[in-house]
């Protein structure tokens, strides 16, 4: 009599290791696309939430793109040494540091518009599928928040 009860620990079973080997293997699609932008995948993460919401305190820069003060100050030190960012004090709250774009992290944003199709030609999925996974790995970051 064979068992035919799922083996719960197997490896090409496990959602952990469907997501770590997804993601280093997007990821690792990124830094050729984004190496003549100068910038790495969580400096580009980075910069797209200027982009889109600049200015921002650095804290709610490391919410947006959940990165915790230890890692985003260096990248943030990184990315205003290269001259696309400016930090400084902000006036309404001295304790509070404030993220600015300069005039070329503004235009690095032109460049960056072509980093999505390229990446989607890549992965080769449309916009569809793309975004029923992006709406499934939502779905998976809102059950896991204030789990860890």
């Amino acid at each position: 009599m064979t068992n035919s009860a799922p083996d719960l620990l197997a490896l090409e079973s496990q959602v952990c290791f469907a997501l770590a080997v997804a993601s280093r293997r997007v990821i690792g699609l990124y830094r050729p696309v984004l190496e003549p932008l100068g910038l790495t995948h969580p400096q580009y993460l980075v910069m797209l939430a200027l982009w889109q919401y600049e200015p921002l305190s650095v804290r709610r820069l490391g919410e947006l793109v959940s990165l915790e003060p230890a890692t985003l100050s260096p990248l943030l030190k990184r990315l205003e040494a290269i001259g696309y960012l400016h930090r400084t004090r902000d006036a309404a709250d001295e304790r509070s540091l404030k993220v600015t774009l300069t005039e070329s992290g503004r235009a690095l944003r032109d460049q960056a518009m072509a980093v999505p199709s390229t990446i989607m030609a890549k992965l080769e999925m449309d916009v569809d599928e793309l975004r029923d996974l992006h709406a499934v790995l939502t779905d998976v970051i809102a059950h896991t928040q204030g789990k860890v």
